[in-house]
């Protein structure tokens, strides 16, 4: 297949696969092995979830290349994301955290990740996160034929939202709660002619 087959955005990245145009077709190979290898597919488990919402957070405000590349030294810092052992992050943990130059040291997302491993606790006695994330899963979700049509949030991702907000969880609003959807594999919005959709 030719240049002159794919539509913008589709041309083969140097590899000849055709992507999704947010990976770049010049970019560096970790950001292409996480849109061929993660990005889209189904995440269950409460800390996996629970690592997905911290770092979209984490993500509000910069490139997720930056999170991406940080993700090793923040799964560190935060215990795996096991929520038992966040929930009890204190004080001295915060600020020990926010000297702490291999991840992004932002006191807000700090703190939303301490409390959002204790919101996560709390779900377990209403059916655990897993169960609240994936009830978001859309019955018909319309995969997008080009970037223009990827939405930054929907009206599953309001509600998603405002459930978590409901249940202690912060710094997570429709467009965050959306990208981790899109992450997750609640929603697929590899575009038509990425080599990973329907994969």
């Amino acid at each position: 297949m030719s240049a002159q087959d794919h539509r913008p955005g589709e041309l083969p990245g140097p590899d000849g696969l055709v992507r999704c145009p947010w990976p770049g077709l010049e970019r560096h190979q970790d950001y292409r092995d996480y849109h061929d290898l993660e990005w889209g597919r189904p995440v269950h488990g409460e800390r996996a979830l629970l690592e997905r919402l911290c770092l979209e957070a984490f993500q509000s405000g910069l490139a997720w290349l930056t999170i991406l590349r940080k993700r090793p030294a923040f799964r560190a810092a935060f215990a795996g994301f096991d929520p038992e052992v966040v929930a009890e992050f204190g004080t001295g943990q915060v600020e020990a955290l926010m000297d702490e130059p291999a991840i992004v040291r932002n006191r807000r997302k700090i703190e939303a990740t301490v409390t959002n491993a204790r919101a996560t606790l709390a779900l377990r006695d209403r059916g655990g996160l897993d169960a609240l994330v994936w009830s978001a899963q859309p019955a018909v979700h319309r995969r997008p034929a080009t970037a223009a049509d990827v939405v930054a949030s929907t009206p599953g991702s309001v509600v998603l939202a405002r459930q978590l907000k409901d249940r202690g969880f912060a710094h997570l609003g429709p467009t965050t709660v959306y990208a981790a959807m899109q992450a997750c594999g609640v929603v697929d919005d590899h575009l038509a002619g990425c080599h990973r959709a329907d994969a």
